[in-house]
């Protein structure tokens, strides 16, 4: 069902780019700005396109590996079904010996009562062939309960292990159950998200698809002013916005990471004292006002500063530093059954 999603989305987006390429040929003389959004979009959705291929292949490895387990378990049950048959036969064969020898040894019995009234030495050699006789079924009598024993104790443990392969085979439907569901979660709240913070995608900010998790990333000129750590009107509009959906979703954590670029903060009498003091204080900001404006419980939010350590861009120019400084919110869904899952394997 997974693949059949991505092969859907996949073929949506090759419709997305003809058209858009169409429309290029047919509007070239569109607006330059225009013509700039038709490609963002596109490069946006070939980034997506980019992503769903990169987490179905780590989805095709994970199965492969609880395939290859479970084909291992297949072939260790055939080898015991094979070694019970084995003994089986072997059973068989004893228990035919056994009974070939019952029936000589009561032939003998009836020679001996014939023959007791008769020759002296034929009878001892008689009762000496019957007691061979005696003691070879003997021996197949407890040839014959040792060889049950093992059956028993062989049948007990392909038992065992059909038990433990329906008990991994139902972790296993568990287990996909849980990342389907967790897959359509992250794909419903990215689109509501997407939807809830349409009007604010030109003013810095975008929703993307990463690792399983929806990231919302909103650059500084959205927010806050050069230095400061005060959330602009326009900044209290998208995150009362996005606070909306995220109180509906409760099975969501929400990190708050704030990001500078890589010019030293300069010092001055105020209580910041540098790009990671900063970044941290933005992301505390960013937490109060969605904890003031949405019912959202406050266990639900983590805020960090990165500073400047992780830039989306480490080129030193004008943009690649506008595009660095950012406050990303990162929606991560629960995983608890997943764990515990884990866990019990």
């Amino acid at each position: 069902m997974m693949k059949k999603n991505i092969n859907n989305m996949q073929t949506q987006l090759k419709r997305v780019i003809i058209f858009s390429v169409v429309i290029f040929t047919v509007f070239s003389c569109v607006p330059t700005r225009q013509f700039t959004d038709i490609q963002e979009k596109n490069r946006k959705l070939l980034a997506e396109n980019d992503l769903l291929k990169s987490e179905n292949q780590g989805f095709s490895v994970k199965n492969k590996e609880l395939t290859s387990e479970l084909k291992s378990l297949e072939g260790e049950i055939k080898e015991i079904e094979k070694k019970h048959r084995e003994k089986t036969e072997e059973c068989d064969m004893l228990l035919k010996d056994y009974n070939r020898a019952n029936r000589q040894y009561i032939d003998l019995r009836k020679a001996q009562e014939e023959l007791i009234k008769g020759n002296d030495k034929e009878t001892r050699r008689l009762l000496k062939q019957l007691q061979v006789t005696q003691e070879s079924l003997q021996e197949k009598e407890d040839e014959l309960r040792e060889l049950e024993v093992s059956l028993s104790s062989k049948k007990q443990n392909l038992e065992e292990l059909l038990f433990e392969l329906d008990q991994r085979n139902a972790r296993l439907i568990e287990l996909e159950k849980i990342l389907r569901k967790k897959d359509s979660v992250v794909l419903a709240l990215k689109d509501n998200v997407s939807s809830a913070l349409m009007g604010f995608k030109n003013d810095g900010l975008t929703v993307s698809l990463k690792n399983g998790k929806v990231y919302v990333s909103l650059e500084e000129k959205l927010l806050f002013g050069t230095g400061s750590t005060t959330v602009s009107s326009s900044g209290v509009d998208a995150l009362e916005k996005l606070g909306l959906v995220l109180e509906q979703n409760t099975d969501i954590n929400i990190m708050i990471e704030g990001h500078t670029d890589d010019v030293p903060y300069k010092l001055d009498s105020g209580p910041i004292k540098d790009n990671w003091d900063l970044s941290v204080k933005r992301a505390t900001a960013v937490v109060r006002i969605l904890l003031d404006n949405s019912s959202i419980n406050p266990k639900r939010l983590i805020a960090s500063g990165r500073g400047e350590s992780m830039p989306v861009d480490p080129a030193k120019t004008t943009e690649a530093r506008r595009k660095n400084r950012r406050t990303e919110i990162i929606l991560t869904p629960k995983l608890d059954e997943l764990f515990r899952i884990l866990e019990n394997n």
